[in-house]
């Protein structure tokens, strides 16, 4: 069977990564053309029938969710997504799948390998489980995922209230993270592993496990002589780590 497999994501970076390790990983899989909103991904799905489509959670037009109703059991459904707790153990009661931003190869790879087997069978009917993963990932929304407009952080005795606009990056520091907006630094008590997923929706990127970078703010994206990558700032003199497993957001730098 060659299976033919279909990518929605508002991310073009994210869709050239999938496309990339999809065909690495399942090579005798159809790559159908990829749609960047949720309408294209229905047009595409009712012209070309596949039999995989990989969804994003969030996208313009008819989100993830609603795209998977309407597919009932005519398709697998995998899942993309930046939710974690409430939403994923919503997903995982379900007979689909799901992949965490950004994708990371290997949790792919075992995706690919179910896949291969349940592509023989038919779909679940996805208009049974997508009301309860909606309904879960409204709670994990309502439990603290909103960016602040504002950050109160300390310097010595003072405490600021920096602007989240003002902010070029965070920075994880043993219990505390500091905070490195233009001409003041300053500390919170919040771990950067807390914030991270607070900030994506706000301009924000983690770009390393101890980094996250207001994306107004970066300047270029450079590789050395190691092949690792860092980013310059717009005036400011910081240079900032990118880890592997976050290189996907500037492959098209």
């Amino acid at each position: 069977m060659k299976p033919r497999i279909l990518i929605a994501d508002d991310e073009p970076l994210l869709r050239a990564e999938l496309r990339e390790l999809l065909a690495a990983l399942w090579p005798e899989a159809e790559l159908l053309p990829d749609a960047a909103d949720g309408f294209e991904a229905l047009r595409l799905a009712r012209e070309l029938a596949p039999d995989v489509a990989f969804l994003d959670i969030r996208m313009p037009g008819l989100d993830g969710l609603q795209l998977a109703a309407t597919f009932g059991s005519r398709t697998h459904v995998v899942f993309v997504t930046a939710y974690n707790e409430h939403a994923l153990a919503a997903f995982e009661q379900g007979a689909h799948d799901y992949l965490l931003k950004p994708v990371d190869a290997a949790r792919l790879a075992r995706t690919v390998g179910r896949l291969r087997e349940r592509v023989l069978l038919p779909p679940p009917d996805l208009r049974r489980i997508t009301a309860d993963v909606r309904a879960a990932s409204a709670l994990s929304a309502t439990a603290g995922t909103q960016a602040p407009s504002w950050i109160q952080a300390s310097v010595g005795q003072a405490v600021h209230f920096i602007d989240l606009s003002d902010i070029l990056y965070f920075v994880a520091e043993d219990k505390y993270t500091r905070v490195v907006a233009q001409g003041l630094e300053a500390h919170i008590r919040t771990p950067l592993k807390e914030l991270a997923g607070t900030l994506e929706g706000a301009g924000f990127w983690q770009v390393h496990r101890s980094y996250v970078v207001a994306v107004k703010r970066i300047a270029a994206a450079v590789r050395d002589g190691d092949n690792a990558m860092w980013l310059t700032l717009r005036g400011h003199g910081a240079r900032l780590p990118v880890s592997q497993r976050f290189q996907h957001r500037f492959k098209g730098m």
